[in-house]
């Protein structure tokens, strides 16, 4: 599956009491870097628009392993799994941009819905199309 990779420096007012990046935000970072990925392969709000849909998040599941801090390099990275019908599997790693250090793992089921009643309808094929290529030029690339 192709990695789709974007860095961001921690804001300090992204911090908690205990000094480090509050759990929230970190669902911030994760849809950021979803958002970005989508950009980078053709679908942004415009494309999403002439579709008639956009995704919204249903479920997330996130592992926080380490804390991010203040002023640090993060490395946020995701990639697609199955998708099939109206749903699309997300994960994600973020890890600290100078050390390879693994900080969150997560994973997001997101439905595809119709712009004017919300209610989930199958993805359109030319974005299904879309990821699968951008998927498959990764695993022949990768060896994998």
């Amino acid at each position: 599956m192709k990695a789709f990779t974007t860095h961001l420096r921690v804001r300090h007012y992204e911090m908690d009491a205990q000094g480090h990046v509050n759990n929230a935000v970190y669902q911030h970072y994760l849809e950021q870097v979803a958002i970005e990925h989508s950009e980078a392969l053709g679908f942004g709000p415009v494309r999403y628009r002439e579709l008639g849909g956009t995704f919204v998040m249903r479920r997330i599941t996130i592992d926080y392993l380490r804390p991010a801090f203040a002023g640090e390099n993060l490395a946020l990275t995701t990639w697609l799994g199955e998708m099939r019908g109206p749903k699309a599997m997300r994960h994600y790693e973020i890890r600290k941009a100078e050390a390879p250090e693994l900080l969150v793992t997560a994973e997001a089921l997101w439905v595809w819905v119709d712009l004017f009643t919300m209610r989930p309808k199958a993805i359109p094929a030319e974005l299904v199309e879309t990821f699968a290529a951008a998927m498959s030029l990764s695993t022949e690339a990768s060896g994998g």
